[in-house]
């Protein structure tokens, strides 16, 4: 190619993409310049996912253009993708476990000396100088699994520009990190950027839009509804374009709290937590936050049987709690929606039936140990309804159903059970803002029919706006208690505590 570098590394021009009885893709344009971080917003099924398995080679266009530093295709496999500059980090990093950073990085190109064998000391010298080109300082010798989340994709991202990638899409990439790490991934882009490399960056976190990219395009039921510079757009106009509508917040007015259910007294594990004392009432909502491993987590895990619980008592409806297993927590009415759904929640080839009931499959026999199917058929639609779980039917599979509505059926699996307390781990962690607003309002259901709920999460302002109490972690204690009504909560008080401020200090 000559003449001047095209404003434009990637374009892509009226593109349509359609499925049995669905339009997925309703001539869209698209564009990415040097050195730009362009977000792409939009609910589940928007059409953004459609759009970038086009722009990496998963799907074919049935009509429309694609340029890639002014190289005009029709259409693209994944291999031109590839050879064109396009790479793609999703929030869960690609590597091979077991091997090292350095064989990770070279992965299908290990350098090899004169008699053919892995030339190994060049191979780290060289991993790591790559890495430290782009700011990362690692030990290449560690297994890539040891490292932590952020650094596993910044190293995916550092490996596709050795590739020669000049447009990498991040693919929500922050839902698996603490806020801290967010930070360091956000600067670590900047860096890039400013030595011309380009990003299509993917998210449901509106605030970080706005925090990280350059411009900002929406896409709603497989349109472009809107494009701007980031500078030119508010968060009420973005959410607008979003979902077609102002969405409300949803706010929980200040309640009574019903009877003592969940009791926890002098529970201490090493190194997690220390002299925790906490009672969650019914029909109360709680909010557990902190840094990252400063403690919330850690116990709830704990008390679902997925971790060690430590030394102290605990108690549901005034009998001792014995942890030691998620079936036995289940059993003692205690339950747990797990962070991470996807490995966690649900079983994503089963169907919505399957997944609703799998947790009550006991509840759900004959008299001759055989599943009531007319039975379960009426529990699994009572849920959909009552969740509004938006599905084509009982018997779809979950996977293909939107992070939100995966969400709901996690909530219904778990509120089939009857418990007395429930906890929820980031309950919103990536799904779309119409979906967020409709998983607090049934949080806040669910509480007012007497289940106790405790609320894992570092979204402040849902937690404000949802919880009746609020307690802060920091290194493992509990320093901090905010009750709504009784003082203004905010943000700025919650991230002070988080980080270790006092009382007095805040005050």
């Amino acid at each position: 190619m000559t003449g001047a570098e095209p404003a434009n590394v990637v374009e892509l021009r009226h593109i349509v993409k359609e499925f049995p009885g669905v339009r997925a893709l309703d001539d869209v344009d698209f564009s990415v310049s040097r050195g730009e971080i362009h977000a792409l917003a939009g609910k589940n099924g928007a059409g953004k996912s459609t759009l970038m398995h086009i722009l990496t080679g998963l799907y074919a266009p049935d009509s429309g253009e694609i340029f890639i530093r002014g190289q005009r295709y029709d259409r693209l496999n994944t291999a031109q993708a590839k050879a064109a500059g396009i790479a793609i980090v999703s929030q869960h990093a690609k590597y091979v476990p077991g091997l090292s950073i350095g064989e990770n990085i070279f992965a299908g190109a290990l350098p090899l000396g004169p008699l053919g064998f892995v030339d190994w000391t060049r191979m780290y010298r060289e991993a790591s100088e790559r890495l430290e080109r782009f700011g990362i300082g690692v030990d290449v010798r560690r297994r890539m699994e040891d490292t932590s989340v952020a650094e596993r994709q910044m190293i995916e991202i550092a490996r596709a520009l050795f590739a020669d990638a000049s447009v990498i899409i991040l693919d929500e990439p922050t839902a698996p990190l603490p806020k801290h790490d967010v930070a360091r991934l956000f600067e670590f882009v900047r860096r890039q950027r400013e030595a011309g490399a380009s990003f299509i960056y993917i998210s449901h976190y509106l605030e970080e839009i706005f925090e990280v990219s350059d411009r900002v395009t929406v896409m709603r039921n497989g349109r472009v509804t809107g494009s701007a510079a980031i500078g030119d757009i508010t968060q009420p106009e973005l959410i607008r374009l979003i979902s077609g509508a102002n969405v409300e917040r949803y706010r929980r007015p200040p309640t009574t709290p019903g009877a003592p259910v969940l009791t926890l007294r002098r529970l201490s594990r090493p190194g997690h937590y220390a002299d925790i004392n906490l009672t969650f009432h019914a029909g109360e909502i709680v909010g557990l936050t902190g840094l990252e491993g400063s403690g919330p987590g850690s116990l709830v895990r704990g008390l679902f049987g997925l971790e060690e619980l430590g030394r102290g008592e605990v108690a549901i409806d005034g009998k001792p709690f014995v942890a030691g297993s998620p079936i036995s927590a289940l059993r003692q009415r205690l339950a747990y929606l797990p962070r991470d759904r996807h490995g966690l929640g649900i079983v994503g080839i089963r169907s919505v039936r399957d997944n609703i009931s799998l947790s009550i499959l006991a509840r759900l026999q004959s008299a001759l140990g055989l599943i009531d199917t007319r039975k379960e058929s009426a529990l699994v639609k009572s849920y959909i309804d009552s969740l509004g779980i938006k599905t084509p039917s009982a018997d779809t599979r979950v996977e293909n159903l939107s992070g939100g509505n995966q969400q709901k059926v996690v909530v219904a699996k778990l509120a089939a059970t009857e418990p007395r307390v429930l906890f929820l781990d980031e309950p919103t962690q990536g799904v779309d803002v119409q979906a967020k607003v409709e998983i607090l309002r049934i949080v806040d259901d669910l509480s007012k029919r007497g289940v106790t709920v405790g609320v894992v999460s570092d979204e402040l302002s849902e937690l404000i706006d949802i919880c009746d109490r609020i307690f802060v972690f920091y290194r493992g204690r509990v320093v901090r208690e905010f009750r709504k009504g009784e003082e203004e909560i905010t943000s700025v008080k919650l991230l002070a505590a988080i980080e270790g401020e006092t009382a007095e200090a805040m005050s």
